[in-house]
This record gives structure tokens, sequence and C-alpha cells, in this order.
């Protein structure tokens, strides 16, 4: 969910939805499997539950109310369960489910992740159209910011993963990982750090991806749609101290994505991804336990995108990614400054930094009324984004759409949420969501 200040949103968010909130523009998709207990909570052991009603009011959605909860650690010590639905009064309506990390008794290193999301809402927006020669397409990078389609529709979507932990490094033994926090910060051994070896640390993942979307617009000059089956195949090196709030070590994400033009997908297309994200710990002081700069890259290209030019002046952009996948930027994770899909092309590059000040002061963890939601630290957080889209490989190194914000992130129940605002030359836009964005 986002709202931009001259919306004049007043947001009360449930953190219970913000623990399943989707993730379909996600940083990379594979995740190490873990269990995790706060010393805090001893007699809780390795089971987390938060069940929370939410609500907020906003122009484009109206009043929106609605209850979300998460509980992991349930039947397997590595398994999350998540469940959020809504309404509001301009009639958005959605559900989401999901369960992440299920493993299957007779396979001790495949993991299955499976969510799903459906919902209509009243201004679903597409900046994408087939442009006319001579003319600026929507979505690329010097396209206006008023060029866009905006009307009523859904937008549903599945997701499907199957993860292969391979018995290398911190996981040559079992590819589960079991972390203590004290004060939410680690405890236990880490995962990984700054010795850069696969066969020695961290933890290598194989992913095969299937994930549907479909996404709908009800103009007044009919009914259109756009409609993806893709599957996509990756591989992860994650050599981070503790993935869910790291200090130290790297990560690396190589990934291609196919959609074989089946069933309703109007293009078959192939897209190619690399993201890599490095940590370095600055230590503690008066004022903080933990002082944290985070980096981060992603570049891809889309190698199936051809353009035609027609007789009749206009262009024609064959097997290419839907405006929502591949080449984009803008959202709750990239270029956080700019609505969702923002930026859309063939080729595509994102550049981040972060500087993450854990405090030494928890107010809400000294909060009697608020200790169900074992609240462990605040972070408060400076950052800086860079990127853009383009037609060409070539072309991506030059007029970069620049932003930058602050933010204040929580650690609550072993995950944290965070709320970011970002300000760019077009809009200054807020996110709440769960997880670091890197």
């Amino acid at each position: 969910m986002n709202f931009s200040t001259h919306l004049k949103t007043i947001c009360i968010i449930g953190l219970a939805t913000l623990i399943v909130a989707p993730a379909i523009q996600a940083k990379p998709r594979t995740s190490i499997k873990s269990s995790l207990e706060r010393e805090e909570n001893p007699n809780g052991g390795t089971k987390n539950t938060l069940i929370m009603p939410y609500a907020f009011s906003s122009e484009s959605m109206g009043f929106t109310a609605g209850l979300g909860g998460g509980a992991k650690g349930y039947g397997q010590e590595q398994m999350l369960l998540g469940a959020a639905a809504f309404g509001s009064s301009e009639n958005a309506a959605a559900l989401f489910l999901g369960m992440w990390d299920y493993r299957p008794s007779f396979a001790k290193r495949f993991f299955f992740s499976a969510q799903g999301m459906a919902g209509h809402y009243p201004k679903n927006r597409a900046y994408t159209d087939q442009p006319q020669q001579d003319t600026i397409r929507m979505g690329t990078n010097d396209s206006s910011v008023d060029g866009f389609q905006e009307d009523s529709g859904y937008d549903n979507w599945s997701d499907f993963q199957f993860e292969f932990v391979l018995p290398l490094g911190s996981s040559r033994g079992d590819a589960m990982q079991h972390f203590t926090l004290r004060d939410g910060l680690l405890k236990s051994a880490p995962v990984g750090g700054e010795n850069w070896n696969p066969m020695e640390n961290g933890v290598t993942t194989l992913l095969l991806r299937q994930f549907n979307r479909y996404r709908s617009f009800e103009f007044s000059d009919g009914h259109r749609a756009a409609t993806v089956h893709p599957f996509e195949l990756a591989i992860s090196y994650n050599n981070t101290d503790f993935p869910t709030n790291p200090s130290t070590g790297s990560n690396q994400y190589i990934g291609v994505t196919h959609d074989f033009g089946w069933l309703e997908s109007p293009n078959e297309w192939t897209f190619i991804e690399f993201e890599a994200s490095k940590y370095f710990s600055l230590g503690s002081s008066d004022s903080a336990r933990q002082r944290i700069i985070a980096l981060n890259v992603w570049t891809g290209d889309t190698p199936s995108w051809s353009e035609q030019n027609n007789a009749d002046g206009s262009i024609t952009i064959d097997e290419s990614t839907p405006f929502y996948e591949g080449a984009t930027l803008g959202g709750f994770y990239r270029m956080r400054a700019y609505p969702s899909d923002r930026f859309n092309d063939k080729s595509v590059i994102y550049t981040a930094a972060e500087y993450r000040h854990t405090l030494d002061w928890n107010p809400i963890g000294n909060i009697s009324w608020l200790k169900f939601l074992k609240s462990d630290w605040l972070q408060l957080v400076a950052f800086a984004e860079g990127g853009r889209v383009a037609p060409e490989y070539s072309d991506l190194f030059t007029d970069w759409k620049v932003d930058g914000g602050v933010g204040i992130r929580a650690l609550f129940s072993g995950a944290v949420v965070r709320f970011d605002i970002a300000h760019s030359e077009e809009s200054t836009t807020g996110w709440f969501m769960f997880g670091q964005p890197f």
C-alpha cells in the first residue's frame, strides 16, 4: 500500500498484514530456511503468532478496514502461514493467503512455498501503451508523470516456489539454520560473513518458480486485461551473518524468467536479471546498538524484445514483458519515491545505499499493552536510490532517475516491519511494508 503527500492520506496500519504482505516485486526471492528463538521468550520456543485488525483512509481507496495475521513455527519450525483480508468504502476488496518454507518429510533439502491474492481496486494504474513514431511511450525513462491509464479492475496473482538448498558452506550438514537473538541482535553463530567462499560459508539455493498474474482495467471504451504465466530458474548465494537484518557479508542472485505464451499469456518472452548486496558493520555507539551501511545493485535485460515499425507510423513491440514484469522500477522495493511500475522498458539498472541506525532506545518494548508485538528494536534509516530503464542496455548509464528518503523500522516477533518515505522530482511517496528492501 502506498500514499503520496498530495493524497492527504491518514493511515493506521495493522502490523499483522505487513507480516503477510505480498512480495511480487521482490528482492531476491530465495530465503535462508531457519528457525528463530528470542532469549526474552524462552518458553515460546520458535513459535511466533500475531493477529491484528487494521484500518486506513486514502483518496484512491476510501476508508479501508481489514484483518491480518501470521504464525511461524507451527507444524514445522521454519514454516510460516499468513492470511489477510480487507474491504473499502470505494468497492476495493482483497484476500491474501500464503504458506512459506514447507519441507516434505521425504526431502530434507526441498522447500515449497505458495501464496496468492485476489483483489478488486477502484484505481488500477497502467504505465503502458503502443507508441506512435516520434512519440514517447508511457512508462519509459523520459515519459510524463501523467502518462498512465487508470480505472477500476482486478489484480489477481499466485506464486509457487520450489527451493533446493545445496549441501555446501553453512548448509553442508543441515539445510536449516538456527538463530538465537538477544534484544533483536544475533547471538548465535552467523551464517556467513566476510569470507566469500560458497564451499565454506553461507547458503546456496536453487529456485524453480512458477507464477501467474491477471490485471484488468474496466475502461469506458471497453474491458482490457493483461496476463502472464512465466517460469523462473535462479540460483542465489547468501553469505550474510543474519539474513533478516544483515550487518556483514553479501548476497548474490542470478535468475532467468521465461513465459512460453501459454494459456492467456499474449507473448513469449525472456528476462535475465542479476542482483547483489553488500553490508558493512560500523559497530555500536552511544545511541545505537548497531550501525550498518547496506549497498545494493540490480540489473536486467529482455533479450526476446523486438520492435517493428508499421506502415501507419506506429511501433509494435513483440515478445516483450508486460509493463508490470521484467525491467521495471517504482514501488516498495526499487525507486521508492515512484508508484509501482512507474518505469518499464527492455533493460534496467538500479542502485541503492542505506544507513541503518538501530537505536539503543526501544519505547514500544516498554509499553505493557504492546508486549504481544515482541518488539526488540527500532531502526532509523536514511537512503538514496538511482537507476533507469532503457530500450538498449548500453543506454542505461546516463540520465538516471534519483530519489532519497528516510525510514523507521522495527523488529516484531523476529520480523522487520518498515515505513519508508522517499522524495523525487515527481512525487513524495510513503510505503508500509514487511522486510528490509534488500
